[in-house]
């Protein structure tokens, strides 16, 4: 029996402003993009500050720091999903949060209704690791005080909801708000 709902940040509960700058700036250069995905992937598990990586990708793009910044930033909340939550899952599931994040952007993304939705959050850059590392999906999963297999995780990235399949949750890929409710409710009340 399903007791959590988990979600996803960036790209599930508000937009993602780095991989459409990624992609942009360096989807015809393969050696730079692997470069960018491995020094985004070091400021979410905590070895690079957000500083050096805005640096590096200034001095690599040639795009201005605070043009990046806010692009990169500028990410709009799903105000559709946060009410469904609202009125559906949190009265009725514990919600969780499950990151792969730089920092802890939440109270500067979120108004705080929002934020105080989720009964936990696990971002990515305070254990030193990033999904589809297990380690993250079990680590929501305890501070939920659920098991994996009594959770269910939404994402919008295929690699991440196979993550949490192979540690046991039930996972929903995200893809629309309209997609994602009916996914849930169907799951949610088999």
């Amino acid at each position: 029996m399903i007791q959590a709902v988990i979600f996803d940040c960036f790209g599930v509960l508000a937009t993602d402003g780095w991989l459409p700058f990624r992609d942009a700036h360096f989807g015809d250069k393969p050696d730079l993009l692997e470069e960018a995905r491995a020094n985004n992937v070091r400021v979410d598990s905590g070895l690079m500050s957000y500083e050096e990586f805005m640096r590096w990708l200034s001095d690599t793009t040639k795009v201005p720091y605070d043009d990046i910044e806010r692009v990169i930033t500028g990410n709009m909340p799903n105000h559709q999903l946060f009410q469904y939550i609202r009125s559906v899952i949190s009265p009725a599931y514990k919600v969780g949060l499950l990151s792969n994040a730089g920092a802890n952007w939440l109270d500067d993304l979120f108004e705080p209704w929002q934020v105080a939705l989720f009964d936990e959050a696990v971002l990515s850059y305070e254990i030193g690791v990033v999904k589809p590392n297990p380690v993250m999906y079990e680590t929501i999963a305890t501070r939920l005080g659920v098991l994996p297999e009594e959770s269910v995780f939404v994402d919008d990235r295929v690699e991440f909801v196979s993550g949490a399949h192979a540690v046991g949750m039930h996972a929903v890929h995200y893809q629309s708000v309209e997609q994602v409710t009916a996914d849930l409710e169907a799951l949610l009340h088999a």
